[in-house]
């Protein structure tokens, strides 16, 4: 009996499972009848009531998670599927989803964000090109990731503190290559522009960090002080009045905190920790209901929200213990449980319209016009009310050094009060989102290389903070593994070199300077085009013989042949011309150009580089770039020949050939093992004699192997006649036979 009574409880959590919910709870109610032990009754009416929730029949399983309430107080981890079920319903019903429909992503949700209110990023944050997708606000001490996605410091910090696991990028869900957040450091360029260009939010930034300093230290009023000072001067900043609704709370100033968590949801509707603020600022005022709501809205929207899951099974199992005969009946109006639906519907469509009139008759629990921020003492901060409650830098509608004065009046055609006070370069402020006046926004000289001194092209941040065009960092990089401006070690980086470019410089480029940027690009394609021609200054090694055909592995430690074998890849050419030193005009006047198959890197910048041989070549020109050789060259052929003359070069190709083969094969084995090891085996006769414009491959690889100096070598590479080069290759190996038998 027992056994069957397992198998059906078996079958009825497979039922749950393949979301067969009326099934599974008809099971759970079976196996219920004439059980006695209490607290096996409980678990399985526990169970019965998930299966009523999620197959739709909600009031029905409220009566048996009363039922279950009466045996004993509910434990937190029986109520894991309830809170599931009602937090996937704010977000189902908020998504107009199905009942068993999946929940939305984060990146869905900022899509109806942005849908909803042109001018907004998928952030919900008006400064669209400047937001942390952490904490939804405008970016401060920006820190670039490898991945090349900034976030803020601070955010980046309490990530890795509080969810305790490797930091994931929020943009590209990439965790591999992020070690210990601590060791990035702030992105210079970008940090230093965002205080030159947002001044006000940038302060107000900095107050928000002396104020948390403060906090830790435990001095409340004077923390206060600063957030009071921070929120005044940018009053649309949602995290600003999130903290101080902590600090109120610290101060046991309970409805102030609600007020400022109030405010922090009405700004920022899709930001979870502003409705945890919320939530124990409720609980701390008794108002346990509503408090257990708020954690539903976090999880809606942050499923994996520890804090929000911990404390919603601590207020539900609360409100579900029996501290009468019965529990509070308030409790099972689901439909109020819910009603956080319409306040984040009504928040998400009008961000901006905090102040409208219209929502202040609202029927949404926060649908209240937030409150001025409060100096200590309660008092309302001078001129809060006013429309000038919005003048924060919503806007960004600066000029370039090089423009006139005349356009900065804002769009409404009317100059600030307070113009002839500060500069024409400060930022004017406005109400509205970013200005569609962007071909004015910044002066191409704020985005300059360091290195180059031109636009950043392909920009990325090394993890000390510091930003390089691509090709300029790994140029330096050859030379010293060490950031080019403050010299710190970036072996681990170049050990990757996997550089991904800085999203957000890129996007601002492409945004706001793009006739800067087509110039740039223009430059950049110029020169590749340069380099990619194989005719005019082809990049040239200077090392060794190399012969069409043959493998050539090479050891890549100099910095202008690191360089130059980079160049070769990026190009797409992959080629580059081989020949051997000459002390007079630096390199022979007769080469081999290779082609790169592969390359292995290691993490001191050294690479080894499989090549093989392609064509020949006579230098015309002898020329330098970069600290390398240049040439400008021709390419050598084979002259054909017809008739008896092409009948005489049969005959004497397999009679080489059939020498060749005598002598390969009187080495010794371990000589032979090793020469076909690093050239591999003798090719076979080719079937077309003269098919190939370089001749027959095993001529190459046969001198390639006899042990001939380079200069001995070096005359078969010029030749352009077969017969003159089968008859040299007979001299050599007839030589060679007679030096064995003396």
């Amino acid at each position: 009996m027992e056994t069957e009574s397992e198998s059906m409880l078996q079958l009825a959590a497979e039922a749950f499972q393949s979301k067969n919910f009326d099934l599974a709870a008809d099971i759970y109610e079976c196996q219920l009848a004439g059980l006695g032990d209490q607290g096996r009754r409980q678990e399985l009416m526990v169970k019965r009531a998930d299966a009523l929730a999620f197959g739709g029949k909600f009031t029905e399983a409220f009566d048996v998670y009363r039922q279950a309430s009466e045996i004993g107080r509910m434990r937190p981890v029986q109520l894991v599927n309830l809170i599931e079920y009602l937090s996937g319903s704010i977000r189902r019903q908020d998504g107009g989803d199905s009942q068993s429909g999946s929940p939305r992503t984060g990146q869905e949700a900022g899509a109806a964000v942005a849908a909803a209110c042109p001018g907004v990023d998928a952030t919900g944050c008006e400064h669209a090109d400047f937001s942390c997708r952490i904490c939804l606000s405008f970016l401060f001490e920006p820190v670039t990731l490898p991945c090349g996605h900034c976030f803020c410091k601070k955010c980046l910090e309490k990530e890795r503190k509080e969810k305790e696991r490797p930091v994931m990028c929020k943009e590209c869900r990439d965790s591999s290559r992020v070690a210990d957040v601590q060791s990035y450091r702030v992105n210079v360029v970008l940090s230093s522009l965002l205080a030159k260009w947002f001044p006000t939010l940038h302060q107000a930034g900095r107050l928000r960090r002396e104020g948390n300093g403060l906090y830790a230290e435990k001095k409340m009023e004077a923390a206060l002080e600063k957030y009071n000072q921070a929120i005044l001067i940018a009053p649309m900043d949602h995290i600003l009045f999130s903290n101080r609704s902590q600090i109120h709370s610290s101060l046991k100033h309970y409805e102030k905190a609600l007020r400022d968590a109030e405010v922090a949801c009405r700004l920022k509707p899709l930001w979870s920790k502003g409705h945890v603020r919320k939530a124990q600022a409720l609980v701390s005022l008794g108002r346990t209901e509503e408090a257990l709501r708020e954690y539903l809205v976090c999880l809606s929207i942050e499923p994996d929200c520890r804090l929000a899951k911990t404390e919603a099974h601590k207020l539900l199992s609360h409100l579900l213990a029996p501290v009468t005969d019965k529990v509070p009946e308030h409790i099972s109006d689901y439909s109020n449980m819910l009603s956080s639906r319409a306040h984040i519907k009504n928040s998400i469509s009008a961000p901006f319209q905090i102040l409208s009139p219209s929502l202040l008759s609202s029927e949404s629990h926060l649908a209240s016009t937030p409150p001025a921020p409060e100096r200590e003492d309660g008092s309302e901060v001078k001129g809060q009310g006013k429309s000038e409650v919005g003048r924060a830098d919503h806007c960004f509608l600066f000029k370039r050094k090089r423009r006139s004065t005349e356009e900065a009046v804002e769009e409404g055609g009317q100059e600030r009060s307070d113009d002839h006070k500060r500069p024409r370069l400060e930022p004017a402020a406005v109400t509205d989102s970013l200005s569609p006046v962007v071909s004015d926004v910044l002066d191409p000289t704020d985005l300059e290389c360091s290195l180059c001194m031109r636009l950043f092209y392909e920009p990325v941040t090394t993890p000390c903070g510091h930003t390089f065009c691509l090709q300029c960092l790994e140029r330096c990089l050859d030379h010293n593994p060490k950031c080019p401006l403050c010299k710190e070690e970036l072996s681990e980086y170049l050990v990757q070199r996997q550089y991904c470019k800085t999203v957000l410089m890129e996007n601002l480029i492409s945004k706001y300077l793009p006739s800067e940027l087509m110039e740039r690009q223009k430059i950049h394609q110029e020169e590749m085009a340069e380099l990619s021609n194989l005719n005019k200054n082809v990049p040239i090694f200077v090392c060794t013989m190399a012969f069409p055909t043959v493998p050539c592995p090479l050891h890549i430690f100099e910095p202008c042949y690191r360089l130059m074998i980079r160049r070769c890849m990026e190009t797409g050419t992959n080629c580059f011309g081989m020949c051997l030193a000459d002390n007079l005009k630096g390199f022979a006047d007769y080469g081999c150009l290779l082609e790169i198959r592969d390359v292995k890197f290691f993490s001191d910048g050294r690479s080894v580089v499989d090549t093989i041989g392609r064509r020949r070549f006579k230098v015309i020109q002898h020329s330098e770039r970069d600290g390398y050789n240049t040439a400008d060259i021709e390419y050598l052929e084979d002259v054909k020949v017809e008739g008896v003359a092409e009948r005489e070069l049969q005959s004497l190709h397999d009679a080489v050939y059939d020498q060749a083969l005598v002598w390969v094969n009187s080495l010794k084995a371990e000589q032979k093992e090793r020469i076909e090891g690093h050239f591999g085996p003798m090719p076979e006769k080719d079937s077309e004699l003269q098919a190939c414009p370089n001749g027959p491959s095993w001529c190459w690889w046969l001198l390639a192997v006899l042990p001939l100096e380079g200069r001995a070598q070096l005359p078969f590479l010029a030749l352009t006649s077969l017969k003159d080069r089968l008859s040299g290759i007979r001299k050599v190996l007839l030589f060679m036979s007679q030096s064995r038998h003396r």
